[in-house]
């Protein structure tokens, strides 16, 4: 795998809208958390452009994906929030050009498909992390500590949820393997396509918003009778946030519903990890091999190599 340069206090950050347009007064008030850190900010045009709900066309903002690849002043991209319309775009990007330009790309929800398509593609280690968006209501320190102990590669390298959330452990063990995953309905959305993700002896993380108990069951179920849990080493489920049930009650809690499809795996399984769209989000390298611990204590993984590597 191609490892991008780390990232440092003040690297400069290319701020791109590859699927929805941001709120302008909120993408104001997120941006400068970061230049408050230390950081350099550029803001792509497709920040500023409005094609329906999206940030511009599927070529803006392709195109706007490529010019923060080849532009050498740009150290990292992150994303400044999600949405829809990937799909429209992951055909029009130029898989060589990001190959021969490696560089952080951050992001998660709708970005997952760039996620998967550019990793699997390139070979370029990407990250599932927090957007601007994620600081729309706060700065959340969690969020950016865990962001900058992975991109610096500093510090701690397992990680934790916060005290505040605990995860829980629905089938205990270990296991070790390189981690891949991110949205349910994005992942979904690309099988039988070349986007697909590819699943062989990888630790899996999931997660998804705004959806009925049942549509959780349906799109678990179309996981596992599609092949994506047959060769997985463990499972992680992140929080499944604003999750709702409908008047006639659907009978079992989310953890429930993941046992009753999954339980059957000889893997360990976790759910509630801080990786979905809920107020704490740890940031994970697709690809990159890690151990997960589901013990009797606190579960989490361990990064078991650097995501990046060294500036000259």
């Amino acid at each position: 795998m191609t490892k991008p340069k780390e990232l440092k206090t003040k690297s400069r950050l290319g701020i791109i809208s590859p699927s929805y347009y941001p709120d302008k007064t909120l993408l104001k008030k997120t941006a400068q958390y970061f230049i408050d850190q230390g950081y350099g900010l550029k803001f792509g045009s497709s920040n500023f452009l409005k094609h329906g709900p999206f940030a511009g066309s599927p070529q803006d903002r392709a195109d706007d994906i490529h010019r923060m690849f080849e532009d050498s002043t740009i150290d990292a991209i992150i994303c400044a929030r999600g949405g829809y319309g990937a799909n429209k775009v992951l055909p029009l990007l130029d898989y060589n050009l990001i190959k021969e330009n490696p560089k952080i790309f951050l992001g998660y929800s709708d970005v997952t498909a760039y996620l998967t398509s550019i990793t699997q593609k390139t070979n370029l280690i990407t990250f599932h992390g927090p957007m601007l968006s994620s600081y729309n209501e706060k700065f959340i320190n969690y969020n950016f500590s865990k962001m900058e102990q992975v991109l610096k590669n500093e510090g701690e390298k397992k990680i934790f949820p916060p005290n505040s959330f605990p995860s829980r452990i629905l089938k205990p063990g270990s296991a070790s393997g390189k981690i891949w995953g991110g949205n349910m309905t994005l992942l979904i959305n690309r099988l039988g396509t070349d986007d697909n993700l590819i699943e062989k002896n990888i630790i899996l993380f999931l997660e998804d918003v705004d959806e009925y108990l049942y549509s959780f069951e349906r799109n678990l179920i179309h996981m596992y009778e599609s092949g994506m849990f047959k060769n997985i080493k463990g499972l992680i489920i992140g929080e499944l946030y604003n999750f709702q049930d409908q008047d006639t009650p659907f009978g079992k809690n989310t953890d429930q519903i993941i046992m009753d499809i999954c339980g059957n795996l000889d893997i360990p399984i976790i759910a509630n990890f801080p990786c979905g769209h809920g107020e704490y989000q740890c940031t994970i390298p697709l690809s990159l091999p890690v151990k997960l611990n589901a013990s009797k204590k606190q579960p989490y993984f361990e990064i078991l190599e650097p995501a990046v590597r060294k500036r000259n």
